[in-house]
């Protein structure tokens, strides 16, 4: 068998996740023809048929697949090599490809960015904001570096660093009859009238556990009903008078006036909180990047969140998410 070259193992990686020969090309910075002419060869030298070029996409054959498994696994080997050296010399510097929910980015992003940047020039990020399952995917198909999203998830194969716990707090309409509560229990809350992110959203399932328990009496708002894809608007929806909504506590930062701040309510002791993590695949690599990255998230949280809240209770979502 003749030698096989890195790139030729890059080349049909990055064609078994593009699914499309001139996509892979563009996402290598090469031509077409000298992408498909370099995955041929190697076909030739190993003697099977990697791709089914006849289907669109284009897929892997059942023996593509199992080597391009082990393609995989031989560029990380090889890119660890890199990160030995770097952790020798105690250099943080190389590209980080991160994940982040949509109920943490606008929120967590803006407290460490700056810094970080900063703090290690040579390290560039690239964000994606994505819901869990999408980071998922992404960390296993090696699109994704990292992600931060709400564990404990209980995949297999799937690493969770703990980066924090976040309160639950409820946002409530000036009209709404649990206004007049100084703090609330999960018994409290109903599914009459609250106002849910839409399907995807780890978060919506916690919500929907929260206020399962209890069916409230009254009129319901059987005539409107609205899902969103942000916090954002649920919020705007609150601050017209409509039903109530739940709020990761960091999205409830920066709020300016003492009007909004009397729409919040927090939870009677034992609190309902969330674990914030960061997550990696097991054969994850740039370590030294993470590590850096997580410490800078830590050291940027807000007092409340650094403190380790004895009376609360974690929302397990290996069920639901």
């Amino acid at each position: 068998m003749k030698s096989i070259t890195l790139t030729q193992l890059e080349y049909i990686v990055e064609v078994a996740k593009k699914q499309n020969f001139g996509l892979a090309a563009q996402s290598c910075f090469v031509t077409q023809p000298t992408i498909s002419m370099q995955v041929s060869k190697l076909e030739q030298d190993l003697g099977v048929i990697l791709f089914d070029r006849t289907k669109k996409p284009v897929e892997p054959t059942p023996m593509g697949r199992k080597i391009i498994q082990q393609a995989r696994l031989a560029i990380q080997e090889v890119s660890r090599i890199e990160e030995l050296i770097h952790s020798e010399k105690g250099v943080v510097e190389g590209e980080l490809k991160l994940g982040v929910i949509p109920t943490l980015a606008p929120y967590l992003l803006p407290l460490f960015l700056e810094t970080f940047i900063k703090k290690y020039p040579k390290v560039s990020l690239i964000i994606e904001e994505l819901q869990t399952q999408s980071i998922i995917d992404k960390l296993r198909e090696d699109s994704l570096d990292a992600g931060i999203l709400v564990t404990p998830l209980g995949i297999k194969g799937i690493l969770e660093k703990h980066l924090f716990y976040e309160p639950f707090i409820v946002y409530l309409a000036s009209r709404h009859p649990l206004h007049k509560l100084t703090k609330i229990s999960e018994e409290d809350l109903s599914l009459n009238d609250i106002w849910l992110l839409n399907e995807g959203h780890c978060f919506r399932e916690q919500a929907m556990y929260l206020c399962k328990k209890k069916k409230m009496a009254g009129p319901e708002l059987k005539n409107l009903v609205f899902e969103s894809g942000t916090l954002e608007t649920l919020k705007r929806l609150v601050d017209n008078n409509f039903g109530y909504t739940l709020l990761p506590y960091l999205a409830t930062m920066g709020m300016p006036s003492k009007e909004v701040k009397k729409k919040l309510r927090y939870f009677k002791s034992p609190a309902p909180i969330r674990e914030v993590s960061i997550v990696t695949s097991r054969s994850f690599l740039k370590q030294s990047i993470i590590e850096a990255l997580s410490s800078n998230i830590i050291s940027s949280l807000p007092e409340e969140l650094t403190r380790k809240a004895p009376r609360t209770r974690v929302m397990d979502l290996s069920s639901y998410s």
